[in-house]
């Protein structure tokens, strides 16, 4: 359900109706029809639960109804896209290492820094000191995407080095 409404990120314009016609408005007034399994009172049951659970929130302007992400929406979608995020390893090592630095500050970022790191030991990136880790794989793309969605891509950086002085215990630790 989280991930239909996360889609569009701030959610649709809604026309003005009660319950169900609200579902089915939505996509009428974009020029799109329902599909034919669309299952609005369960999209309806869907709006209230995130609605209720402050994931959501609702306001009408000019006749019409705007559904956006709360803070707390946000943060939730966030961690669904997180979730299914992972490193694509190639068939052979292009010989290159992608290290990852990063300098996040404590007080306003301590969550994504935490979420930062813990995705990293996920992936299994080899941690050279305390907030540079190592991989083998290109992940350039996926480190980026994190960064964003925490927003402490100013704090984090991307070295594709062909050389590690000393890599025994790196290449050890990937196999390489």
């Amino acid at each position: 359900m989280f991930l239909i409404l996360g889609v569009a990120a701030v959610v649709v314009v809604v026309a003005a109706a009660p319950g169900a016609l609200m579902i089915a408005k939505l996509f009428e007034q974009n020029g799109r029809r329902l599909p034919k399994n669309y299952k609005v009172k369960s999209a309806v049951r869907s709006l209230r639960e995130l609605r209720k659970n402050k994931f959501i929130e609702i306001k009408e302007k000019d006749g019409k109804f705007e559904i956006r992400l709360t803070k707390k929406g946000r943060e939730k979608f966030r961690d669904i896209q997180l979730q299914d995020l992972q490193i694509t390893k190639p068939l052979f090592w292009d010989r290159k290492w992608r290290i990852v630095v990063f300098d996040i500050p404590d007080k306003s970022f301590r969550r994504a820094r935490e979420i930062l790191r813990e995705k990293l030991k996920e992936w299994e990136f080899y941690p050279l000191q305390k907030s540079v880790w190592v991989c083998p794989w290109p992940c350039e793309d996926e480190i980026q995407l994190v960064a964003e969605l925490y927003e402490i891509a100013p704090y984090v950086n991307i070295v594709v080095a062909d050389k590690i002085i000393d890599d025994i215990s790196v290449r050890k630790h990937f196999n390489l």
